[in-house]
C-alpha cells in the first residue's frame, strides 16, 4: 500500500484565509457607555472617508481597522454660568431697564439631539472644529454655542425690567425668567445653525424641546443692597413712631374725656386708685373719709 501523503493546499485560499484572520483580529470596536452615542465614519487604508452610522447609547459597534469612531455626551447635562470653580463660565452681568448692572446665576439643563441625522451635521458642523468628542472640546463649544446665546438673552431681557421690580417681585422675575428662557432657546439654536440641544428629558424622537433654564434672583451691587436695607429700615421706624403715636393720641384723647366727667381732681384720684397708689378704707354713712397714700409721690 502506498504511504499516505497530504496533499499541499492550495496557495490562494491559505492566503485569503490569512488576510481574514489578520483582519479579524486588527477589527475595533467602539463601546458607547450609557450616557454617550456616536457615529461611525469608514476611514479604511483603501478607501474615503465616509459616514457609516450613529451608534446609540450603551450600544458597542465592531469596525475595520483605520476606521474613526467618536463619542459624545448623551442624555441630560448642565451648564452652569456662576461664580463657582466647576462653573463652565462666570456669573453673568447685565443691565437693567434704568442702567443699574445686575448679577445673574443660573443653570442650563439639556440634552444633545441624538436622531442620527442631527447627529452627524452636530459632528461635522462643529464637534471636529472643537474636539468636543474630548472633555475640553465639549466645554469650549458649550462656552460658544451656550453660553453666548444665553448672555445675549439675559442682556436683551433685562433691558426691559426696572432693576427693583427684579430684585423684589416675584411676578417680574418669573416673567422676565420665562423671557429669557424662551430667548435663550430661539438664540442657541440660531448661533448653531440646527436643532442641536434639547430639552433635559429628550431621549430621541421628533420632538426635540428646549433647553431648561433655571436662574437665580438678579442681584444688585453690594451698596444698593445695604442703602434698600437701610431704607427698608427706616420705613420700619417711621411706621412703628406713627403707630405709637397713634396710640398716644387714643391714650390723650380717652383722658380728656375722664377730666370731662370727673373733673382734674377726680381724675387724679381715679388714677391713683387704678395705679394702686391709695387703698379704699370703708366709711360708714356720714363719716370722714381717710386717704393713706401707699407709697410714691
Amino acid at each position: 500500500m502506498p504511504p499516505r501523503t497530504n496533499s499541499p493546499r492550495p496557495r490562494g485560499r491559505v492566503a485569503a484565509a490569512a488576510l481574514v484572520a489578520a483582519l479579524a483580529l486588527s477589527a475595533c470596536s467602539a463601546n458607547a457607555g450609557p450616557d454617550q452615542t456616536g457615529l461611525e465614519y469608514d476611514a479604511g487604508p483603501f478607501s474615503s472617508t465616509t459616514f457609516d452610522s450613529c451608534i446609540s447609547p450603551g450600544n458597542r459597534e465592531y469596525h475595520g481597522p483605520g476606521d474613526e469612531t467618536y463619542l459624545y455626551p448623551a442624555g441630560q447635562r448642565t451648564f452652569e454660568f456662576s461664580g463657582s470653580e466647576t462653573a463652565e463660565i462666570g456669573a453673568s452681568t447685565v443691565v437693567s431697564q434704568d442702567d443699574l448692572e445686575l448679577t445673574v446665576t443660573g443653570l442650563v439643563t439639556f440634552s444633545l439631539n441624538i436622531d442620527c441625522e442631527q447627529l452627524q451635521e452636530f459632528h461635522e458642523r462643529l464637534g471636529l472644529k472643537y474636539g468636543a468628542y474630548e472633555d475640553t472640546g465639549w466645554v469650549e463649544l458649550l462656552r460658544d454655542y451656550i453660553g453666548q446665546p444665553l448672555n445675549r438673552a439675559l442682556d436683551d431681557a433685562t433691558k426691559e425690567y426696572a432693576w427693583r421690580d427684579l430684585y423684589t417681585s416675584a411676578d417680574a422675575k418669573a416673567e422676565w425668567e420665562q423671557k429669557v428662557g424662551d430667548l435663550t432657546a430661539a438664540y442657541i439654536d440660531e448661533q448653531g445653525g440646527g436643532e442641536f440641544f434639547c430639552s433635559p428629558v429628550y431621549t430621541g424622537g421628533d420632538e426635540c424641546g428646549t433647553p431648561q433654564l433655571t436662574i437665580q434672583q438678579p442681584t444688585p451691587p453690594e451698596e444698593v443692597r445695604t442703602a434698600l436695607t437701610l431704607a427698608q429700615e427706616a420705613v420700619e421706624m417711621t411706621t412703628a413712631q406713627e403707630q405709637e403715636n397713634e396710640r398716644v393720641e387714643k391714650e390723650l384723647e380717652a383722658i380728656e374725656a375722664l377730666v370731662e366727667v370727673l373733673g382734674p381732681d377726680g381724675y387724679i384720684l381715679y388714677q391713683a386708685l387704678k395705679d394702686g397708689k391709695v387703698d379704699f378704707v370703708p366709711i360708714p354713712y356720714g363719716g370722714g373719709v381717710n386717704v393713706s397714700p401707699r407709697g410714691g409721690n
